[in-house]
């Protein structure tokens, strides 16, 4: 038990010294010329960050992955340059993402008009579930309780307000079926 208790306490020293590092240091390092070096160290602090980190992972410069709690990332999968991975972003493996993605989890309540929207807080959470094998493109925004199924492309600006069905191409604001990948 006290062993148990004394390698939580080293985890939780080392995931704060590696955010420390990561949004310190790491996030801030120049993709270009510094590819074989930048890639390497994010990764190595994104596997003490994460809940769940695959293995041979690319984080481009800029992204945010808060404190790293209750978010996965799959193996061979990519965060785009200056993306933002909300709190219960589940992500698979193999997946490829452009610049400036956001995930939202959550949103502002809204309901009471006799009170500020700013005053009425956040509703729950609702997760995120990247399934494997996706191209998620440039500046996509992702809203709460969005699942993207396997083999799925979001087109580059899109805004993707409901699941997204198994091998489709999807686009636009909010992002509709632009047709199926299966032939």
């Amino acid at each position: 038990m006290t062993k148990k208790l004394e390698d939580k306490g080293i985890n939780k020293i080392i995931k704060v010294i590696s955010l420390v590092l990561y949004y310190g240091f790491a996030t801030h390092i120049p993709d270009i010329p510094f590819y074989k070096i930048a890639i390497p160290i994010r990764a190595f602090l994104a596997k003490r960050i994460l809940d769940e980190c695959g293995n041979n992972v690319v984080i481009m410069q800029g992204v945010y992955i808060g404190d790293g709690s209750n978010r996965k990332l799959g193996n061979y999968s990519g965060l785009g340059k200056n993306s933002e991975i909300g709190k219960y972003v589940y992500i698979g493996d193999n997946i490829m993402m452009g610049e400036c993605v956001i995930m939202i989890t959550r949103n502002h309540k809204f309901e009471s008009t006799e009170i500020p929207m700013n005053k009425q807080g956040y509703t729950d959470y609702f997760p995120v579930v990247i399934e494997d094998d996706i191209w998620i493109g440039t500046r996509v925004t992702i809203l709460p309780g969005v699942n993207i199924g396997k083999g799925s492309i979001i087109a580059a600006g899109a805004v993707v307000t409901k699941n997204v069905d198994p091998y489709s191409i999807v686009g636009g604001v909010p992002a509709m079926f632009i047709r199926s990948r299966n032939k």
